[in-house]
């Protein structure tokens, strides 16, 4: 059976940076057999080598590789999507190295009913909604950039009168609203590469927040602030949480070290 090389090309292009994804796709039967892949990077640079190196080589097979940069990017012309949180420590591990940064969590709140959407005509409905507002902070020590991200996750729980779905619900929205906080942290900081592979870091004012300004203290009382519009910290973002347990911790996180 034909089997998709995205092991192999995984191996070949990682070599020149950090990949985001790597696809490989089937070839349509009119086109013949073997497969195409999508390959991508972080970085352009790192793609541009690794297009000009790899173009027309024997990589990992017996026939020569065609590579090219895709530079259409269909449906995605006029809008900017936020790395998830994964992606971002993924990014931030290799560019800043493990001890190069840590986070916590500054406050984790139940914000559940604040808005009374739960009560209509006099009686509880039977979903309940679970609702959380988490605000994470981001240090890099060695770059002295300190940022803070805001963030407020939901969710729907058919059978309230189930303590096992009202707990799993609530843990699963409690990591999901520390995960875009945390994404929105990483959103105000700019990795700047050289090509000498040095690493320098800008803090990008033009996404400066109130959360930024405000001490921990007026942080962990947002929810006491009548006219605060929770809706504003609502990412539409899907958050990837495969690799979240049940088990895990969810107060202050320091990266471990080398």
């Amino acid at each position: 059976p034909f089997v998709f090389p995205q092991h192999s090309l995984f191996l070949a292009f990682s070599k020149f940076g950090l990949l985001y994804s790597v696809r490989a796709h089937r070839n349509a039967a009119v086109a013949g057999p073997g497969c195409y892949a999508v390959i991508k990077f972080y970085s352009a640079g790192d793609a541009g080598r690794a297009q000009r190196t790899c173009n027309g080589q024997r990589l990992f097979q017996k026939s020569p590789l065609k590579v090219c940069v895709c530079t259409k990017q269909k449906g995605f012309q006029q809008q900017v999507l936020a790395l998830n949180s994964n992606k971002c420590q993924e990014l931030a591990n290799h560019y800043l190295g493990f001890n190069g940064w840590s986070s916590r969590i500054i406050t984790l709140q139940n914000v559940s009913g604040f808005d009374g959407e739960n009560e209509e005509l006099g009686k509880m409905l039977q979903k309940r909604s679970v609702k959380y507002l988490c605000a994470v902070e981001v240090t890099l020590p060695n770059h002295g950039v300190r940022t803070r991200g805001v963030a407020l996750s939901e969710t729907d729980v058919e059978n309230s009168e189930d303590p096992l779905e009202f707990v799993t619900a609530s843990r699963r929205v409690q990591k999901l609203a520390v995960g875009k906080a945390l994404s929105s942290a990483f959103q105000k900081i700019l990795l700047v590469v050289l090509e000498n592979g040095k690493v320098a870091v800008e803090y990008n004012s033009t996404q400066e927040e109130l959360a930024d300004t405000l001490t921990e203290e007026e942080l962990k009382g947002l929810v006491q602030v009548s006219e605060l519009s929770l809706e504003q910290f609502d990412l539409e973002e899907e958050e990837v949480l495969s690799d979240l347990s049940f088990d895990d911790e969810l107060p202050s996180r320091e990266m471990p070290s080398n």
